[in-house]
């Protein structure tokens, strides 16, 4: 298909080729067989750049060898309030965070040459202040923190929400995506994409940027209702690249209109366009148009996906253990339960084969189930997602909760069918497994669900004795499985705060009066 696409772009006048962007945010999951990887907020759970460089490492050779040239990755927004939607796309609350993983993931992604078969053009997105966006401040839709107003200080939106660009543009990041967001720092909220002072005199200037700016997804359509206005304001703005996923005409005919009228400068469209073609060049493109297949008999290899699930394994965060219960021995009657023990949807997540992600995505994969099993081969397994089939006769209980997959605004906690609750079935199945014998409680999600009420008393048939935090593992259950059964140590740190409930939000560490149920940082570890 891009091969399709650039044969008409060199068939044009200049013969630009073009360049060919896609989420591949955690792993090039358009391909079935692609490894997937943790979303962010496991990755920041890990305490491990590294790692997370390799794993972006893997996603471009995964990725370039489709075609493909660009990933909208990494997303360095710090969450601020974990009832948003987005919050799984953060490494976590703390703006050290991001900034500690922007080089190595920019770097993992752009290798040490562009133009190689196993590089892509990295984005650090979205620009600037994404995750610090209040609670009903959003007009989209029926969403209620994204695309919201962040509100605050200049010095605050600075060390919080700026840092990390920084860091991504000191390693080299090619291109940097503006937010759907509006920052408000003391004159009144103004859209990210119309915001000349933040992306053309902090990003291009004071940081140094001098890839491009490109436009999220019909995001300049937002700053007016006449169109030509919106196109005029962006670009103006700073915006070097717009998407346009529909009415690419109508956004041709406006802003030739508004160069040709004096709205728009012939020297911002020069910087634009040199700014855009710097990058072509730099992938290589007008040597090597068309793609490079040579890597794609390592899609989804067995040492791909050992690095999606030793980071699996290293963000797995371990929140209770009574009794050290974990690690188990692997030669125990297990009776498993829930409905993220079996979905390989569920724990990939959004923005896997497709935009909200699905229950059932075409993606090829070890569930944590059948990581259990793998991992545990002498384990006597029992299987009953409900919790329906008898307890009696088992010697531990493993009740994985899951969160149905979301992404954006559509998972904002209130905002529709999702929110931060275990659902009535889980919640079923933790009293009736927990309730009979000792259990771990495995929370499958992109944020910290209300799980203390839940949580009961500890021991043998009365409560939960151990709690893990497995956040989106990806497409390697048995990076779940690992640390349960020992097989590597429980090292995982909460990269955001766990609320007791959800009613809490926003709560980070540092605020006054801070009091969760888990705090910042904490993780217990295991040998």
């Amino acid at each position: 298909m891009i091969d399709g696409h650039q044969a008409q772009a060199l068939d044009t006048r200049l013969g630009i080729p073009l360049m060919y962007g896609i989420d591949a945010v955690h792993g090039n999951t358009a391909i079935p067989g692609a490894v997937v990887f943790p979303h962010n907020i496991g990755l920041g759970a890990a305490h491990d750049p590294g790692l997370a460089g390799r794993a972006a490492a893997v996603t471009a050779a995964e990725t370039r060898a489709a075609g493909i040239h660009w990933t909208f990755a990494p997303c360095v927004c710090v969450a601020r309030d974990s009832r948003w939607g987005r919050t799984y796309e953060s490494y976590g609350e703390d703006p050290g965070l991001a900034f500690e993983y922007a080089g190595p993931v920019v770097q993992g992604y752009q290798g040490e040459d562009l133009a190689a078969n196993t590089s892509v053009l990295a984005t650090a997105k979205h620009y600037v202040g994404d995750g610090g966006t209040a609670y009903g401040s959003s007009t989209t839709e029926d969403y209620l923190l994204d695309q919201g107003v962040t509100t605050l200080t200049e010095d605050e939106l600075r060390s919080i929400h700026l840092a990390p660009f920084q860091a991504a543009v000191d390693a080299g990041v090619g291109s940097v995506m503006a937010s759907f967001s509006s920052t408000d720092i003391g004159g009144g909220p103004v859209k990210a994409h119309a915001d000349e002072y933040l992306i053309t005199e902090v990003l291009k200037g004071e940081l140094g940027f001098d890839g491009f700016v490109v436009s999220d997804w019909q995001a300049v359509d937002q700053l007016s209702d006449d169109y030509n206005e919106a196109v005029r304001t962006a670009i103006n703005a700073g915006v070097d690249m717009v998407m346009v996923p529909f009415e690419y005409k109508a956004f041709i005919a406006a802003l030739l209109a508004e160069v040709e009228s004096g709205g728009v400068s012939v020297e911002r469209i020069d910087d634009a366009v040199s700014r855009i073609l710097a990058q072509k060049f730099a992938l290589g493109l007008f040597e090597h148009p068309d793609a490079d297949t040579a890597g794609a008999a390592d899609i989804g290899s067995d040492a791909h996906r050992e690095v999606a699930r030793e980071a699996a394994a290293a963000s797995q965060t371990l929140l209770r253990n009574d009794g050290d219960l974990l690690p188990l021995t692997g030669q125990e009657s297990i009776y498993v339960a829930g409905s993220g023990a079996d979905s390989i949807g569920r724990q990939t997540g959004g923005w896997t084969a497709s935009w909200q992600g699905s229950l059932n995505p075409p993606t090829e994969g070890t569930t944590i189930l059948a990581g259990i099993q793998q991992v545990a081969p002498d384990a006597a397994v029992t299987f009953s997602e409900d919790a329906s089939a008898p307890v009696e006769g088992a010697d531990v209980g493993i009740v994985v909760v899951a969160e149905d997959p979301y992404a954006e605004g559509v998972g904002d906690a209130g905002a529709g069918d999702h929110d931060m609750a275990v659902s009535e079935a889980d919640a079923a199945a933790i009293a009736t497994v927990c309730g009979a014998v000792e259990c771990v409680v495995i929370v499958v999600s992109g944020r910290p669900v209300e799980i203390e009420p839940h949580l009961g008393a500890t021991g043998a048939g009365s409560g939960v004795d151990a709690l893990v935090a497995a956040w989106l593992p990806g497409s390697e259950g048995a990076g779940v499985a690992d640390p349960l059964f020992g097989a590597t140590p429980y090292n995982g740190r909460l990269p955001v705060t766990w609320p007791h409930q959800t009613d809490d939000e926003p709560l980070n560490v540092g605020d006054p009066g801070y009091d969760p149920l888990f705090a910042f940082g904490f993780g217990l570890q295991t040998a």
